[in-house]
């Protein structure tokens, strides 16, 4: 779909909030204006398009906000959520006899999950599609928050048609806990796992695997980029190498007059390349 029209877009330096409250405010369409709209989309008037997508923003925050418990910026969620919104409008038949909210429900969560299955990197497992769902569905079908038993995984690893180790590895990774080193307390009668700890920081071979290690995640990540076209280094280091916590796609989008699909591919095969420069270094 062309996208050339100004769609209203959350951004990591503006208001959050303030994108909340304006795409709550565009009115719904009743069933006879999406209809109208739907059919005069298939015959490509943008114009129609836009309106069809501007109503239905305030879904794709919705959908969003559920999306809250994995540590990812809700700004980008929402823009890949868009996205999904966005092939939604384009494939959408109004001949079908349902309303374009059902239809665009799956191909915004499908965008988002793709979004978090990329960058949420304590996800190792989720590799096929019914790993996918095992990942996207336990928080909500564990029946309760205490751990599951070996019967609840079981049944939750029939219904899903993955091994039952697998999802108790999924709810190990998705409800772990840090545990402090420290005592909570100076008394001297107190101890913390950092009191059975030896201290080999200061073993030679361990200060020369410091100090290599330290050269490629310094030097060999430098030179990895430099090895990037000025574009695509750009886009890394802006996404995810500042101080100020990055720019989004549209951010981005808007610099180089692009869509945000395609920074999101340059930015996709300027990661592969880095991970390849790295492999070799090591």
């Amino acid at each position: 779909m062309n996208t050339a029209f100004a769609l209203p877009v959350p951004t990591g330096h503006g208001s959050l909030e303030q994108y909340i409250h304006t795409v709550n405010n565009i009115p719904m369409l009743s069933p006879e204006e999406e209809q109208d709209l739907a059919v005069r989309q298939t015959e490509g008037d943008l114009e129609a398009a836009k309106k069809l997508i501007l109503s239905h923003l305030r879904v794709v925050v919705s959908i969003a906000r559920g999306y809250d418990g994995y540590g990812l910026n809700q700004a980008d969620l929402i823009q890949e959520g868009n996205i999904g919104l966005m092939k939604a409008v384009k494939r959408f038949q109004p001949s079908r006899g349902v309303r374009l909210f059902s239809f665009a429900v799956h191909w915004i969560k499908a965008e988002i999950h793709e979004f978090i299955l990329r960058n949420w990197r304590l996800v190792r497992v989720a590799t096929t599609k019914p790993q996918r769902k095992l990942f996207f569905n336990l928080r909500s079908m564990r029946k309760s928050m205490a751990a599951l038993s070996n019967k609840e995984a079981q049944s939750i690893a029939d219904d899903l048609g993955v091994k039952l180790s697998e999802v108790l590895e999924m709810e190990q990774r998705m409800t772990g806990k840090d545990m402090s080193l420290l005592a909570e307390n100076d008394d001297e009668d107190n101890f913390a796992p950092i009191d059975w700890l030896t201290d080999s920081s200061n073993e030679p071979t361990q200060v020369l695997a410091q100090q290599a290690h330290y050269a490629l995640q310094t030097d060999g990540l430098q030179t990895a980029l430099a090895k990037l076209d000025e574009r695509s280094r750009h886009i890394v280091e802006s996404r995810w190498l500042a101080d100020d916590g990055g720019l989004t796609l549209h951010d981005l989008a808007g610099e180089y007059g692009v869509s945000a699909e395609r920074i999101r591919q340059i930015e996709a095969k300027a990661m592969q390349k880095l991970r390849g420069y790295l492999a070799e270094a090591e």
